[in-house]
């Protein structure tokens, strides 16, 4: 299965020589390379534990969709993921929040690393806001489903979907989780959270109308784009909601952009080999509650960026309870399958 990590091997290499001669020029010797070599590494280890359920969730979605699409994800998709949401995000962030030009936030994270810090935590609440809306309608969407027959935690799961046809009921569920999560804050945040968190619904639901038009067009659009150019876009907003945490967490480790760049996107490399071996080694069938196992995490997320407007959760307690509900599922799987293969 090494061989599906190759690139990743060369692109942590190449990163942290990168990260290594970086801190050398930017901090002065050898302590300074060695200190942006270690704070690389953790970012990256950061970013895979963060993202197992992305990779599975991502695969999940690629064997649905045409080879052309497939590949354009996993070459255009992964640049996207690495220099859009890990580099250029942050510079947005800056833009908006402080009223500046895109070169006058880049100048204030080379210039002013502390003050670029401080305004992306400013950015903390609408953040996480949008991303924890978004990523609880995806992981609802995935419960709420009469027509799912596997189901991991069976009484949970078995009675979630008996309610599946209630129109909207996903929606419900995450506006009241927004209204709770408003009630608990304090009012000069409340507009702001609300806002964003509705933002993150009609980006789901117009991802939604993208893909409901092209499973009505003709043909010729279908076998071009109805198994790709929606679930593209699905699955580019949805690195970005996974992406959150992990860049906001990173300031707490480094304020310096470039090294918050190479540590993620060496992380964003090895959730691709993982989709990859993922979708060609057909172990979402070989392991049927690994899918159940990332969507429960997704929702964990979720809820841990709505609890994120008001307490301070560890990035290491996100990262540990998402690969927990995956390793769960995956020892539950493992035990399904001996029990189907042994001797009656």
């Amino acid at each position: 299965m090494l061989i599906y990590f190759r690139w990743s091997f060369v692109v942590t290499v190449l990163g942290l020589v990168l990260a290594g001669v970086l801190g050398y020029v930017l901090q002065g010797g050898t302590s300074g390379a060695v200190t942006f070599l270690l704070i690389g590494s953790v970012l990256a280890v950061l970013e895979i534990s963060l993202s197992f359920d992305n990779a599975i969730v991502n695969a999940n979605t690629l064997k649905r969709m045409s080879e052309v699409w497939q590949k354009r994800f996993l070459t255009w998709g992964i640049l996207i993921a690495v220099f859009g949401m890990r580099l250029v995000f942050p510079l947005l962030i800056v833009v908006v929040a402080a009223g500046v030009g895109p070169w006058e936030a880049l100048h204030l994270s080379i210039t002013e690393p502390a003050q670029y810090a401080h305004i992306i935590e400013e950015a903390h609440v609408p953040i996480v806001g949008f991303g924890g809306a978004f990523l609880m309608m995806v992981g609802l969407r995935f419960f709420f489903d009469a027509d799912k027959t596997v189901h991991w935690i069976v009484p949970i799961e078995r009675a979630v979907a008996r309610f599946s046809g209630i129109r909207g009921i996903e929606m419900a569920v995450v506006l009241v989780a927004m209204l709770l999560v408003a009630w608990l804050l304090p009012e000069e945040e409340v507009a702001t959270f609300l806002f964003a968190g509705v933002a993150g619904l009609v980006v789901f639901l117009a991802l939604d109308v993208i893909g409901y038009l092209l499973d009505s067009s003709d043909e010729v659009l279908e076998g071009a784009a109805r198994a790709g150019f929606g679930a593209f876009l699905y699955l580019e907003v949805l690195d970005a909601s996974f992406s959150f945490d992990g860049v906001i967490g990173a300031f707490a480790l480094t304020q310096d952009l470039l090294l918050i760049a190479i540590g993620l996107g060496i992380g964003a490399m090895y959730v691709r080999s993982m989709t990859i071996m993922l979708v060609e080694k057909g172990a979402l069938a070989e392991f049927e509650y690994l899918e159940n196992g990332a969507f429960w995490s997704i929702l964990v997320l979720s809820f841990i960026m709505f609890a994120q407007t008001m307490i301070e959760v560890p990035e290491y307690v996100t990262g540990l309870l998402g690969a927990g509900f995956i390793a769960a599922a995956f020892w539950s799987s493992l035990r399904v399958r001996k029990s189907e293969r042994s001797p009656a």
